[in-house]
């Protein structure tokens, strides 16, 4: 068997997961007082989407363990959501290093937890933008994101800029 380190896939999963944690940061960081439990059109408040983003790392903790578990544990507590997602994404950045076999395949972990994931996280990134509180703008592809930095504790180096590049010029 390839050590994790060297296997290209799980690699890859690190680097998928490295990415959910800095993109997430940036929009859990410093929301204004009371987005945690803004609404659009009564929809899902961002304290609820936390709170699935960490039952959806635990599942993907059980999925790489081979067992295919689901349960919503969340609570309203945004501070609590919020820490109980990193610890979660550190326990399958920490399962996803280890050489044991992962339980299911990574194409499942992809299509299903992690691409929910970063789903919500632009629903959060939305729904702050809506709460007058946007995040700017950055060039992800460029950004200093590391394989095992899946905490709060991200690069303060940022590439934002100002502007909509998807914008069409006129």
């Amino acid at each position: 068997m390839t050590a994790p380190a060297q296997d290209p896939t799980r690699a890859l999963l690190r680097h998928t997961v490295a990415t959910l944690a800095y993109r997430s940061e940036k929009v859990l960081r410093e929301v204004p007082p009371g987005f945690a439990d803004f609404s659009l059109a009564g929809r899902r408040t961002p304290v609820q989407i936390v709170a699935h983003l960490g039952d959806l790392m635990t599942w993907a903790c059980h999925m790489a363990d081979g067992s295919y578990r689901w349960a919503a544990e969340g609570s309203a507590e945004w501070e609590r959501e919020v820490t109980r997602f990193f610890e979660r994404l550190a326990m399958l950045d920490r399962r996803l290093a280890d050489p044991a076999p992962i339980g299911y395949p990574a194409e499942m972990l992809v299509q299903g937890p992690l691409a929910d994931a970063l789903t919500h996280v632009g629903q959060l990134a939305l729904l702050r933008g809506a709460a007058g509180a946007g995040i700017r703008p950055e060039s992800y592809a460029r950004a200093d994101i590391a394989v095992g930095r899946v905490g709060r504790d991200q690069s303060a180096t940022r590439k934002e800029f100002d502007g909509d590049a998807s914008r069409l010029p006129e």
